[in-house]
């Protein structure tokens, strides 16, 4: 479990900044729910290093980020991707019209960044998102990926069902809702999170082994959400 003495202050103060600015008659859950926000990444990974040589990955940069996500979208048309844990395997199907969001998300795993990642915050009846951790291996990825937002592609057909992939964004300064490339969460919420549509891009949905995303949805946490056992992922990209 990550423990980070500058993660937890940056998330109070986020906390705090987020419930001064709403009504008082807002609850805390209200607040909480009110949007997916990526976990504050952590400064000083401690421990698990890849034995990857990163430097073979192309870098791409926030105006190069349109036309390379198109061209590496024609070249890996795959849909399917089947994600093992240790509850069981849950496979999900790419929706083809979130374009860059389908080509990042595949680009991701096959080049193994997921697989250093684990689910880092549970909302039990709401999400369970996934991509971040405090191994070192998950920032050298990150570095070497590279840095960049991608351009909000919410779709109205794609609305956030019980079961549906989304990504995960930045709250700060971020008024385009544009997606972190590097996570991402599956609505556990049975009635559906229909608020975030619009504010988050759906880009696919759970087809088999939605029990496996249900079991992942009961672990304890602790109070900023991140579960009290680390649980992993193994990422493959099917066809």
């Amino acid at each position: 479990m990550m423990k980070n003495p500058f993660f937890f202050l940056c998330l109070l103060v986020a906390f705090i900044a987020c419930k001064e600015n709403k009504d008082n008659s807002t609850t805390k859950s209200e607040v909480k729910k009110d949007t997916i926000v990526e976990k504050v990444e952590v400064q000083i990974p401690s421990n698990g290093k890849t034995d990857r040589d990163l430097s073979q990955i192309e870098f791409v940069e926030q105006e190069e980020l349109i036309p390379f996500l198109k061209a590496y979208g024609e070249n890996n048309p795959e849909t399917i991707v089947d994600v093992e844990t240790e509850f069981g395997t849950f496979t999900i199907e790419l929706f083809p019209e979130p374009i860059l969001h389908r080509a990042n998300f595949l680009r991701l795993a096959k080049l193994g960044y997921f697989d250093t990642s684990v689910f880092h915050r549970v909302d039990s009846d709401f999400v369970v998102q996934g991509g971040n951790s405090d191994r070192m291996a998950t920032h050298q990825f990150r570095r070497a990926v590279g840095d960049y937002l991608i351009p909000n592609e919410s779709i109205s057909k794609y609305p956030h069902d019980y079961g549906m992939v989304s990504a995960a964004k930045y709250a700060e300064q971020n008024v385009s809702n544009a997606s972190s490339p590097f996570e991402f969460f599956v609505v556990t919420k049975p009635d559906g999170a229909y608020h975030l549509d619009g504010k988050h891009t759906v880009f696919g949905r759970i087809i088999d082994g939605m029990e496996v995303i249900e079991k992942i949805d009961d672990l304890e946490t602790d109070d900023s959400e991140w579960p009290l056992k680390n649980v992993g992922m193994d990422m493959k990209v099917v066809r």
